[in-house]
């Protein structure tokens, strides 16, 4: 399994950047050949789950994810959520927090993945790889970008 974990600090209150990190399609604006399908109605929350589709084409893989903790911001407070990560080729989970630090907010991304037949050698490779795409993706959010770059 390879950890990730990723932290950003922000010039905005934490309860203008929890909307924004918790914008499940704005995700896949943020990631190339990738594509997400909120699966529950609104509004997002506990059992709230999405799929994430990698690929091209027919040549891809589903990451399905539920939500399974959801606390937003409240009064200056810290949000956290974590998802857990249910595919056939990506098992592990993510753990987000927006904390409040002076006027503006802290946030923390920790993912675990473990992608299915990949020995664990190639931990530090998906670590390298997932930093870059997760913070890119991070980057995008917190820029408020929608479209695909």
């Amino acid at each position: 399994m390879a950890v990730i974990r990723i932290t950003r600090a922000v010039p905005r209150p934490a309860e203008e950047v929890w909307p924004r990190v918790t914008d499940w399609p704005a995700h896949a604006a943020q990631v190339p050949l990738t594509s997400i399908t909120v699966v529950t109605p609104s509004p997002a929350g506990v059992g709230t789950v999405f799929v994430a589709r990698t690929g091209l084409g027919r040549v891809g893989f589903d990451d399905p994810m539920e939500v399974v903790r959801w606390e937003p911001p409240v009064e200056g407070g810290t949000g956290r959520l974590r998802l857990e990560k249910r595919g056939r080729v990506i098992r592990g989970w993510a753990e987000i927090e927006v904390r409040p630090e002076g006027s503006g907010s802290v946030v923390v991304w920790v993912e675990e993945l473990r992608i299915r037949l990949l020995p664990r050698l190639f931990d530090p490779l998906v670590r390298r790889v997932g930093r870059l795409v997760f913070g890119r993706a991070l980057d995008g959010l917190l820029a408020g970008r929608t479209g695909k770059r």
